[in-house]
């Protein structure tokens, strides 16, 4: 799968061919720390003066470069298609080979960290229902009115957390067709290259 790059950062990521390789291998360590730590404008600045460059600039090449090594590691980039996505760049032999061992030596390492800060989403732990079926009241003798009831019990982090929902059993059946229509679009081959692109 080739990555697509906006102008914008093709842009930021040209700023990497007016440097030397060394400074380059520099920005993708610091890309890397970035993300476990965030960013730290101290070391834009240092690095732009040693460069004598704007402090902007060093700043945009190296958010450019962690995005592209975000992206790539998030998307699982095969080697191949990582050189043809940056070939477009117009870098220099020896710069794509560098930004590719860039990407080789850091891919598991990246894709740990964006697996961290990842949201966690409550997910399913138990469920119980119940049958209310009302016969009659007062005011009608002869009265059929069924309810469903769930208590949906959800993992939290550590805790449990509970949910009572109440509906009846047409709307209930709807629901019930909806996620098995969201099953079986799972099973489509869409789907599932879409489902191992993301893991």
């Amino acid at each position: 799968m080739l990555l697509v790059l906006s102008e914008e950062h093709k842009e930021h990521l040209g700023f990497l061919s007016e440097v030397d390789s060394a400074v380059v291998g520099e920005f993708g360590r610091i890309a890397v720390e970035f993300l476990k730590k965030g960013s730290n404008p101290k070391i834009f600045e240092g690095a732009a003066r040693k460069l004598n460059v704007p402090a902007e600039s060093v700043q945009h090449g190296v958010e450019g470069l962690m995005y592209l090594l975000t992206e790539s590691a998030k998307l699982m980039v095969s080697e191949g298609d990582f050189q043809d996505s940056v070939l477009v760049l117009g870098f220099s032999e020896e710069l794509n080979q560098l930004l590719l061992q860039l990407y080789l030596e850091n891919r598991k390492e990246i894709r740990q960290i964006l697996g961290k800060i990842a949201p966690s989403l409550p997910h399913y732990h138990n469920l119980e229902w119940r049958l209310d079926v009302q016969l009659s009241s007062r005011a009608l003798r002869h009265q059929l009115k069924p309810s469903v009831t769930l208590k949906l019990v959800l993992e939290d982090g550590p805790g449990l957390r509970a949910r009572v929902l109440q509906t009846d059993p047409s709307t209930l059946q709807n629901l019930i067709r909806e996620l098995e229509r969201a099953l079986a679009e799972l099973k489509t081959s869409h789907c599932r290259r879409v489902l191992r692109n993301i893991k």
